[in-house]
């Protein structure tokens, strides 16, 4: 990890005034433990500072609606801390492989550094990009920001990827505990941009929505660094401690909610592990260690957001039914806590990951609808939206994905909510129309005696949907869908 010191006035005006350094700015939006700006700096040169909208790069997956609103918050919130050293935050908008040749000449840059990405499409982009750029006499440098340990750095026995969580687990946990974090940079020298070449504002990537702005009532998120490093402080002071018997109430705040700075880089997992070093962390940790997994076996299936790990599910007998994708979606199956995670979600960008398991168990495993199909939806409202996360744990619901949940473990909504949501809080926060039932009915409202509704101002079928399956049929069907791949010998 290199670290970074205080540049001398002497090395940096012993630097060529004409050439510069670029630093590419992608899911690393942070200056403390950023190795890509770490080697900038030391070049001595002044730096470039650029952020680059590729959506249109072919093959490329463009962000969901939900991620770039987030992810507009972020680069604002980058744009200020690079203000404070005198700074800009530069956009060029288009495919980074032609971009980056061009800047890179016109701006007499003499090095470009960035931080590593892992994703198929992403990988192949940044090859070819190091092989045009050296081709023009840039020095190239790319390193580790987003993972505690690497792919190249972590191997099974016979030389292969990790399929299996748990010895995934033991074989990097203590690694994991060693991690050090970088500083950030004490000064910082920008150059400016080159006057040919036309670049962006971050107004005009219209990240957020304006007509309709359907993101209006998500709460305006603690962005950035600093928020980042407060929020995981707050977590720890408060929430560290239960987190092993709270991480599943969906009704309680025990989330530490840091997905999506993590995701946007606003911080590290090298700075998590840091931050909670002599506490009791396991669990925590082994979640932190999920994310690690995930971008693992994205990076060695790049295919995983659609294709099915485990192949035997590409004969599934799944169902084509837009009307219950799209209940589903609206939240209005009828089951309680599957639509009060979905309104959640589609009302705040957020769902703990309970919510998230209950809400994709109940959408491939009752209503038999391709796990893709609520990928994509998850892919398209989340503000942490992760390609690995959400194509892995999409799988591991589905029973489709490598050390996948098995197939036959089918949550009940009904017991789901009665567990993770006793007293029904929950419910009643996103699902108003139901407030006012007691709790021994809040999620079974079909099964309230005629006054009890009539009490609580409910009306089945009318201001509160049926459920749009039995529980009971659901279960025996999905069982039989499995039962016609297990024994197919597909």
């Amino acid at each position: 990890m290199p670290q970074i010191h205080p540049l001398s006035r002497d090395l940096l005006m012993s630097q060529n005034p004409s050439s510069c350094a670029l630093v590419w700015f992608r899911e690393d939006l942070r200056l403390g433990d950023n190795p890509a700006l770490a080697a900038a700096v030391a070049t001595g040169l002044p730096l470039l500072c650029l952020y680059i909208d590729e959506d249109g790069t072919a093959d490329l997956r463009p962000l969901g609606r939900a991620a770039r609103w987030r992810l507009d918050r972020a680069l604002a919130a980058l744009e200020a801390d690079l203000a404070r050293f005198g700074g800009k935050l530069r956009y060029l908008r288009g495919p980074a492989e032609s971009l980056l040749p061009e800047l890179a000449q016109a701006a007499g840059a003499t090095h470009l550094a960035f931080n590593r990405r892992h994703g198929g499409v992403e990988r192949a982009v940044d090859a070819r990009l190091i092989e045009t750029l050296a081709g023009q006499g840039l020095k190239v440098e790319s390193f580790n920001s987003a993972l505690l340990i690497e792919p190249s750095q972590i191997a099974t026995r016979p030389g292969g990827y990790f399929k299996v969580f748990t010895p995934f687990w033991r074989a990097v946990r203590d690694r994991l505990l060693a991690a050090e974090p970088g500083l950030a940079p004490e000064r910082i020298s920008f150059a400016d941009w080159p006057g040919a070449l036309p670049q962006v504002s971050r107004e005009s990537l219209a990240l957020s929505p304006s007509r309709p702005n359907w993101a209006e009532h998500f709460l305006e998120p603690d962005a950035g660094e600093a928020g980042a490093l407060a929020r995981l402080h707050r977590f720890i002071d408060a929430k560290l401690d239960g987190y092993e018997t709270m991480r599943d109430r969906v009704d309680c705040d025990a989330a530490s909610k840091l997905s999506a700075h993590l995701h946007f880089g606003e911080i590290s997992p090298r700075q998590i592990v840091d931050a909670v070093r002599g506490r009791p962390a396991e669990k925590f940790l082994i979640e932190l260690c999920w994310r690690e997994f995930s971008i693992h076996l994205l990076h060695a299936r790049p295919d995983l957001s659609w294709r099915n790990f485990n192949a035997r599910f590409d004969h599934f007998p799944y169902r084509a039914d837009p009307e219950a994708l799209e209940a589903w979606k609206r939240g209005r199956t009828g089951y309680p806590i599957v639509d009060a995670a979905m309104r959640q979600l589609w009302r705040t960008g957020f769902l703990a990951n309970r919510a998230r398991m209950v809400a994709a168990s109940f959408l491939t495993k009752h209503l038999l609808i391709d796990w893709r199909e609520g990928e994509a939806w998850f892919w398209d409202t989340l503000t942490d939206a992760d390609e690995a996360n959400n194509a892995v744990s999409w799988q591991w619901v589905a029973g489709s994905g490598p050390d996948a949940a098995p197939f036959f473990r089918i949550f009940n909504p009904v017991l789901q909510g009665e567990k993770f949501d006793p007293d029904g809080d929950y419910v009643r926060t996103h699902c108003p129309e139901l407030a006012r039932l007691p709790t021994r009915y809040i999620h079974r409202p079909w099964s309230a005696p005629a006054d009890v509704l009539a009490a609580a101002g409910v009306e089945i079928g009318r201001n509160w949907p049926a459920p749009i399956v039995e529980h009971d049929f659901a279960r025996r069907r999905a069982l039989d869908a499995f039962g016609s791949i297990a024994t197919s010998g597909a």
